[in-house]
């Protein structure tokens, strides 16, 4: 057997998380005599696997802001990075290496599977200027404020 990490939550609570092996519902049902009656149905709906969020830091300079992240194990065909002007979207899968079976692990902290982060931006950034690198893991995305005071002069061309 291994043992789960507990939660932030489950530690300073001193609760346990629970793990149903299948979800009871109960659904109203109208008997012929016109009364109702309660049973209790499985829920056979898949099960959709939780999505992790990923931690980032977000700082700014005065021309520009930049996250990092931690992707460590993440393959660049499995990252996707959208930028608006007003936020960063980044999602990804982190898969787990097939080395051990789940029956030899005693202890798992690590995380496996999507992960998404949504950041809204404290200013708004150029889009098409920004740039993302990778280095011993961590992800470092540089992308350049939108200057609203600068002002551009154009000359007026006779046709």
């Amino acid at each position: 057997m291994f043992k789960e990490k507990r939660s932030f939550f489950e530690r300073i609570t001193g609760s346990i998380s629970v793990n149903d092996e299948e979800d009871v519902v109960t659904v109203p049902e109208i008997k012929d005599d016109g009364n109702f009656a309660v049973s209790a149905k499985t829920n056979d709906w898949p099960e959709e696997e939780p999505e992790g969020e990923l931690s980032v830091d977000v700082y700014q300079t005065d021309s520009e802001i930049i996250l990092q992240s931690m992707i460590a194990g993440v393959k660049p065909e499995n990252l996707t990075i959208s930028i608006t002007r007003e936020m960063i979207t980044l999602q990804g899968k982190r898969e787990r290496p097939s080395d051990a079976a789940n029956d030899d692990y005693f202890l798992r902290e690590l995380y496996w599977g999507s992960f998404s982060r949504k950041v809204l931006l404290p200013a708004e950034v150029e889009p098409t200027e920004c740039e993302a690198f990778e280095k011993n893991g961590l992800l470092t995305i540089r992308m350049p404020k939108i200057d609203k005071e600068k002002t551009q002069k154009i000359k007026v061309r006779s046709l």
